[in-house]
């Protein structure tokens, strides 16, 4: 199965990708992320926020049946995605996505089944916000290693 790396549009089906609102002036900045009337908001399960260091790899996981919203209100992150859903008309695939502020402030809405992974970028502490659509249960998601042979992707291939 040919595997597909790619850095624009996204290969992923269900994998949804839209730039979000900043209003900023001379005090800071307000930053969308979800709102309820929005089409691409379910229900709420939970928020959290998760720091990441430079360099440091925060991979591999996916849900069974929780849809995850990201985004990256503070520094910058790369997240790879990997589609290994049997009948999935991308499986086999590959995604990187960069978020962060001031050029890639954006939602990432991954769907059950897919894996995914981040890794820290900036010189500072990132900050990865995730708005759940189900409460955290731990039987309910998966978990590997970042060097697994399960998913073919090098977190050290690039910067």
């Amino acid at each position: 199965m040919e595997h597909l790396v790619n850095h624009g549009e996204n290969p992923i089906d269900g994998v949804v990708l839209q730039t979000l609102k900043v209003i900023e002036d001379e005090r800071g900045a307000v930053m969308h992320m979800l709102r309820a009337d929005s089409p691409l908001f379910n229900r709420f399960g939970e928020i959290y926020f998760s720091e990441v260091k430079l360099g440091i790899v925060k991979a591999w996981k996916r849900h069974r049946r929780m849809t995850q919203h990201f985004a990256v209100p503070t520094g910058r992150i790369r997240f790879a995605l990997y589609d290994d859903r049997n009948g999935s008309p991308t499986q086999g695939n590959l995604s990187e996505i960069e978020l962060g502020r001031p050029d890639a402030y954006r939602l990432l809405i991954i769907p059950p089944g897919v894996w995914y992974g981040f890794m820290g970028l900036a010189d500072r502490p990132s900050v990865v916000a995730n708005c759940a659509d189900l409460p955290h249960d731990p039987h309910e998601s998966e978990n590997c290693e970042p060097d697994s042979a399960l998913i073919p992707y090098d977190w050290n291939r690039r910067g």
